[in-house]
């Protein structure tokens, strides 16, 4: 590793990106994997029977370019968000990582600078060093939550020409009031600053928490970020997009590259859209399994977040790290998130559940890393 920095060291590299280290989470071979805030329940079986017949059509044409506006998959998107939303007001990538990305190409770069408040989702930063734009961390309050008129203070004194607001927050898996989002876009209003609202966990939330695609209409700066690797258990096809006012999606067209959907990604996202009722079926499981996670923590002394995502971030611990490790000694592995006294755990299936809490059980058992009240 060491020879590998020397070496990345002699060459040509921007200075913006020196010393930094890229984005990962473990990959560990463990018997319960709940750190990356997968959907840990397979597709099901008529969704991977309809993904095979439309990716195997598909396949009939891979000698040809993909469609590049993707139109077939932007109408059914459009459909499954409802709110009067029309094909010409979404766009889609590989993932929501590359979504955001994009949005800063167009909207950041040099001279620009990106506002969002932490904690929150790690890839922020790296993508604002990846296309040269300024990263302003902005506060949070001592319980990691975040209020209208602090948020709305910090984006006049910085004076940002892109926000990111996470809702459920990363890590922490709270979701923002839409007061949260006002208040931030009509601070933006003198310097016409772009709001994106990023919904990756959108589907988990608990019932009334309204999203910000209600607020879309005439607000052309804003834009609410989506993904299919949660909900609609497609990690793996890597399919993110965004919703907003038509010229937003031109905007992205002048950074896009060319036909950079492919063919086979629209085929596998078409057939999840159009069995998204048996997908979305697994989401009350899953959040049936958070919250119960929830309870299990507050049984066992700790301090749950109140979670709208499919993760549960929790604190009360003296020794994070040390129930990281003691966890993954019983072969469950979970997220330090680099807070200390606080870690996240995915919400999986009924059995991965049972096996955290009872693995979490016997580390507050044995003292390891948690207060003696916990």
């Amino acid at each position: 590793m060491t020879q590998n920095l020397d070496r990345l060291s002699a060459l040509p590299l921007r200075d913006s990106l020196r010393g930094r280290t890229p984005y990962g989470a473990p990959q560990l071979d463990v018997a319960v994997a709940l750190n990356t805030n997968e959907n840990t329940h397979p597709v099901p079986e008529d969704v991977h029977a309809a993904i095979v017949a439309e990716v195997t059509e598909a396949a009939r044409t891979l000698n040809r370019y993909p469609d590049r506006e993707f139109n077939a998959l932007r109408e059914e998107l459009a459909r499954y968000l409802g709110h009067g939303l029309r094909a010409e007001h979404l766009w889609a990538a590989n993932g929501s990582n590359e979504i955001l990305q994009q949005l800063l190409q167009a909207f950041g770069g040099p001279g620009r600078r990106l506002l969002t408040f932490v904690p929150t989702y790690s890839m922020y930063p790296l993508l604002a060093a990846g296309t040269d734009t300024e990263f302003v961390a902005g506060e949070r309050t001592a319980d990691f939550g975040l209020d209208a008129a602090s948020a709305a203070e910090q984006v006049r004194r910085h004076r940002p020409d892109v926000v990111f607001l996470c809702s459920p927050n990363n890590p922490t898996g709270t979701a923002l009031g839409l007061d949260v989002v006002r208040a931030v876009y009509e601070a933006t209003e003198d310097h016409r600053a772009l709001v994106v609202v990023d919904e990756a966990y959108a589907e988990f939330a608990h019932a009334g928490t309204a999203s910000a695609l209600s607020l879309l209409e005439g607000r052309p700066r804003l834009v609410v970020s989506r993904t299919m690797s949660k909900a609609f258990a497609l990690a793996g096809a890597r399919l993110g997009y965004f919703a907003a006012a038509p010229e937003v999606a031109d905007a992205v067209r002048l950074v896009r590259l060319p036909y950079h959907l492919s063919a086979v990604t629209q085929a596998t996202a078409l057939a999840a859209l159009r069995h998204s009722a048996s997908l979305l079926a697994n989401v009350e499981d899953i959040k049936a399994q958070r919250d119960r996670i929830v309870a299990g923590l507050q049984e066992l002394g700790l301090r749950p977040a109140v979670s709208d995502s499919n993760f549960v971030f929790f604190g009360g611990m003296a020794d994070s790290r040390t129930v990281w490790e003691a966890l993954l000694a019983r072969g469950v592995l979970v997220r330090d998130v680099g807070i200390p006294g606080h870690l996240r755990v995915t919400a999986g299936t009924e059995a991965e559940t049972t096996a955290f809490l009872e693995a979490l059980a016997g580390v507050v058992a044995e003292g390891a890393g948690t207060p003696s009240h916990a």
